[in-house]
């Protein structure tokens, strides 16, 4: 019985990680899983715990581990000294085979610039005629751009472009790629 609330604890220490650093529940504390989980610890064996499963968590997490990887890692954490018990490497297995997706996504949407852009739309236009009744014959790019954050409306961009602008921003586009290019041919 005692290894089952053993497990119990480490999940519930495992999930309240999880809340507090990637679901952004900020009302889950060091001090509340300590007091709710651990409560016969002292401050610093807990606060050394939490803080292993934290890392433990954050490395698993980071390289996005499949259950191969998974295993081997928690292998190599079991034999190492100072590294998890059997019990609590099982838990952290449950643990990610569960919450694995959600973490991913949690981390992806963390790492996104706000706002995003939602969606691009484009089209040509040719200008017939103009003020003052003159005639015209220009092609004009017509671009609107749908920019949101998650969990907002999102806000619109509308851009018009003559052809000596367009070809402006095609010439600007060359140089970010030749830049890439020089970046990545040169790592």
């Amino acid at each position: 019985m005692a290894d089952a609330d053993s497990a119990r604890s480490v999940s519930a220490l495992l999930n309240g990680i999880a809340q507090r650093v990637y679901y952004g529940n900020t009302e889950i504390t060091e001090e509340l899983l300590k007091n709710e989980l651990y409560a016969e610890l002292s401050q610093d064996e807990f606060h050394a715990l939490h803080e292993k499963m934290r890392a433990l968590l954050k490395s698993i997490a980071s390289a996005d581990m499949d259950q191969a990887q998974l295993e081997a890692f928690l292998t190599a954490q079991t034999r190492k000294q100072g590294g998890v018990s059997v019990e609590q490497a099982a838990a952290l297995s449950r643990f990610w085979k569960a919450h694995r997706v959600r973490v991913r996504e949690s981390l992806l949407s963390q790492s996104r610039w706000e706002p995003g852009l939602r969606s691009l739309k484009w089209r040509v236009d040719l200008h017939t005629s103009a003020s003052r009744g003159q005639v015209s014959n220009s092609p004009v790019a017509l671009v609107e751009l749908e920019l949101g954050r998650t969990g907002e409306n999102s806000e619109f961009v509308c851009l018009e472009f003559d052809e000596q602008k367009v070809n402006l921003v095609l010439k600007k586009m060359a140089e970010l790629q030749e830049s890439i290019n020089s970046i990545v041919h040169h790592s």
